[in-house]
C-alpha cells in the first residue's frame, strides 16, 4: 500500500501544489481545507503523515497538531509556514511537531522531509510490534508452569531478574536454560539493551577468545578489521554464556579477570575497555564435580555461582508435560495453518514417555507430529516416540542405529522426501500433500539438512 499523506491548507491552490509534489514521489495524497475536515479525514481514512499550513482561519496548524496528538500521539505532523523563525520552530517542536518547512520551499526538500517522517512511523510500528511480541512471549502468565518446581523456578527468576548478580543455570540438555536466561533479561531493567547469546562449545579456544573479547586489526591471520567482541556488543545488557563447562582452564583464567575487573582486552589490543554487562552462564555439567576433578577453576565457579538456578528434568515435573504439549501443538499447528487435536491414545503415549531429551525433545516431537499427521487428530504413530518405533527398529537395525532423535528425524525426512518425489520436487505441492504450510516445510528441511 502507498503511504497516505494528508495535506491541510485553506488555500486550495497551495494544497494542490503540495499534493502534486508528494504524489510524484509515489504517495497517496488527500487535501483538506481546514483543521476540522482534517480531523474527520484522519478518523475516517487514517494517515501516515499530516502536512499542514501553520496559519489558517479557525483552527490553525498548532491547534490541529495538538488535537491530532490526543487521538494519535505517534502521527508525524509537518508544519508549513511563511514566517520561519527560531521562536516559531521551538514552539512547533515543543508541541510535538515532527518538523517544519518555510515558504517558498523546494519540492525535493519537502519530499525528503516526508520520507524521514515515514521512516519514523515505520520504525515506531516495528518497535511497538517487537515490544508486544516480547511482552506476550515472556510475560509471566505466558510461561507454562503447572508443577510446584516450575512455579518455584519462575518465582526465583522474577526475584533475581532486577539484580546485577551473575547467575549460573545448571540442568540437563533440553531443559530450557536459554529460556531462563532470556527471562532474566526481559524481566530486568536491561530489557531495552542487547541480549547476546554465545555457545562456548561451538568455538575453538583461540576463536572463542576473539569472539568474546574482540580483536584489533592485524591481531592474527585473517583479522582484516577491528571487531568488537560479545562483551562489548552486550554493553548495558545481558551476555549468556552457554556450555560454560566446556571451556579450557587457560580460557577460564582470562574470563575470570574480565568478571573481576569489569573490562575486556581485545586480542592484539593494549588498552582495556570497560564493560557493563550482566553475565548469565549455563551448563549441563555438575560444575562442583568439575571443580573437584580439577577441570574447572574454583574461583571462577564461585564468581559465576552467585545465584544458582537448578532446572529439573521433565521426568521430575510430570505435571508440566501435557500443558507443554498443548502449548507447542497450538504454536506449530498455527504456523502450519492447521487445526489439530491429540487423540486419547496419543495423549496416553505422551504421558507414559520418559522424555530423556526434556522440553527440547517434546517440542521436536510436536513439530514433527504436525508435519506427519494426515487427519485432524494426532495419533501415537504420528508422534514417532520410542515405543512406536519398536517394529521398524527390529526390521532395520542398521538404520535405527544412533540416538533416538536421529531415528525420529530419519523417519520425518523419509516422509518429506516421499512427498517431494510425488510432487516432482514442487515444494508447494509437497507441503499441501503433507498438510502443512510451505514455510513449515522449509523450516523442517533446513533443520534436517535437506536444502
Amino acid at each position: 500500500m502507498k503511504p497516505r499523506i494528508l495535506v491541510v491548507d485553506d488555500e486550495e491552490r497551495m494544497a494542490s501544489v503540495v499534493a502534486m509534489a508528494l504524489g510524484r514521489a509515489g504517495y497517496e495524497c488527500e487535501t483538506c481545507p481546514g483543521g476540522e475536515a482534517a480531523l474527520v479525514a484522519v478518523d475516517a481514512r487514517g494517515a501516515d503523515v499530516v502536512v499542514t499550513d501553520w496559519r489558517m482561519p479557525g483552527m490553525d496548524g498548532i491547534e490541529l497538531l495538538r488535537r491530532l496528538h490526543v487521538k494519535r500521539p505517534a502521527l508525524p505532523v509537518i508544519l508549513i509556514t511563511a514566517h520561519g523563525s527560531v521562536p516559531s520552530a521551538v514552539a512547533a517542536m515543543r508541541e510535538g511537531a515532527f518538523d517544519y518547512i518555510t515558504k517558498p520551499f523546494d519540492n525535493d526538500e519537502l519530499r525528503a522531509l516526508v520520507g524521514r517522517a515515514l521512516d519514523l512511523t515505520r520504525l515506531e510500528r516495528e518497535n511497538r510490534y517487537l515490544k508486544q511480541e516480547v511482552a506476550s512471549r515472556y510475560a509471566p502468565d505466558a510461561m507454562v508452569a503447572e508443577s510446584a518446581r516450575s512455579k518455584d523456578l519462575l518465582d526465583l527468576v522474577r526475584r533475581v531478574a532486577p539484580s546485577k548478580a551473575t547467575v549460573l543455570i545448571q540442568g540437563e540438555s533440553g531443559t530450557g536454560k536459554e529460556l531462563v536466561a532470556r527471562l532474566l533479561h526481559y524481566w530486568s531493567d536491561r530489557v531495552g539493551q542487547p541480549f547476546v547469546a554465545v555457545n562456548c562449545k561451538a568455538f575453538a579456544e583461540g576463536v572463542l577468545e576473539s569472539e568474546l573479547f574482540g580483536h584489533e586489526k592485524g591481531a592474527f591471520t585473517g583479522a582484516a578489521a577491528t571487531r568488537a567482541g560479545c562483551f562489548e556488543r552486550a554493553q548495558g545488557g545481558t551476555l549468556f554464556l552457554d556450555e560454560i563447562g566446556e571451556v579450557s582452564l587457560d580460557f577460564q583464567a582470562k574470563l575470570l579477570r574480565v568478571l573481576q575487573e569489569g573490562e575486556v582486552l581485545r586480542v592484539g589490543g593494549t588498552q582495556p575497555r570497560k564493560v557493563d554487562v550482566r553475565v548469565v552462564a549455563a551448563t549441563n555439567r555438575v560444575l562442583r564435580d568439575e571443580v573437584q576433578g580439577g577441570r574447572f577453576r574454583d574461583d571462577l565457579f564461585f564468581r559465576l555461582n552467585v545465584i544458582p538456578v537448578q532446572l529439573a528434568p521433565l521426568r521430575e515435573r510430570r505435571e508440566d508435560v501435557l500443558p507443554l504439549v498443548h502449548h507447542f501443538l497450538a504454536h506449530h499447528a498455527a504456523a502450519g495453518g492447521r487445526r489439530l487435536v491429540l487423540s486419547p491414545e496419543a495423549e496416553r503415549a505422551i504421558s507414559e514417555h520418559a522424555w530423556p531429551g526434556n522440553v527440547r525433545e517434546l517440542e521436536n516431537v510436536m513439530e514433527r507430529a504436525v508435519v506427519l499427521t494426515r487427519g485432524e487428530a494426532i495419533t501415537p504413530e504420528d508422534l514417532l516416540l520410542e515405543q512406536t518405533l519398536g517394529v521398524a527398529a527390529a526390521r532395520t537395525p542398521m538404520e535405527a542405529a544412533g540416538t533416538l532423535q536421529e531415528a525420529l528425524d530419519r523417519a520425518a525426512e523419509a516422509r518429506i522426501r516421499a512427498a517431494l518425489e510425488a510432487a516432482q520436487g514442487q515444494r508447494v505441492e509437497a507441503a499441501r500433500a503433507l498438510g502443512i504450510e510451505r514455510t513449515t516445510l522449509y523450516r523442517m528441511m533446513k533443520r534436517l539438512g535437506m536444502e
